[in-house]
C-alpha cells in the first residue's frame, strides 16, 4: 500500500510540473498577445489620426477648386 500510495504522489507531482510548465508557457504566450493587441491599436489610432486628417485636407482642398466651366 505504501508503495501505491508513493507512486501515486510521484505522479501528481510529475503531473503539476507539466501544469506548472503549461501555465508558464500560457502566460508568455497571453503576455505576447497583449502586446501584439496594443501595438495594434496604437497603429489603429496612428491610422485613423491620419485618415482625418487627409479627409479634411481633401474637403478643404475640394472646396478652394473653382466650379467646372460648364458652370
Amino acid at each position: 500500500m505504501a508503495a501505491s500510495l508513493e507512486q501515486r504522489l510521484t505522479e501528481l507531482e510529475v503531473r503539476l510540473s507539466f501544469l506548472d510548465d503549461t501555465v508558464g508557457v500560457l502566460n508568455d504566450t497571453v503576455a505576447a498577445h497583449d502586446r501584439q493587441l496594443l501595438a495594434l491599436r496604437n497603429t489603429l489610432e496612428s491610422l485613423r489620426v491620419d485618415l482625418q486628417a487627409l479627409r479634411g485636407s481633401l474637403a478643404q482642398a475640394a472646396q478652394d477648386e473653382p466650379p467646372p466651366p460648364h458652370y
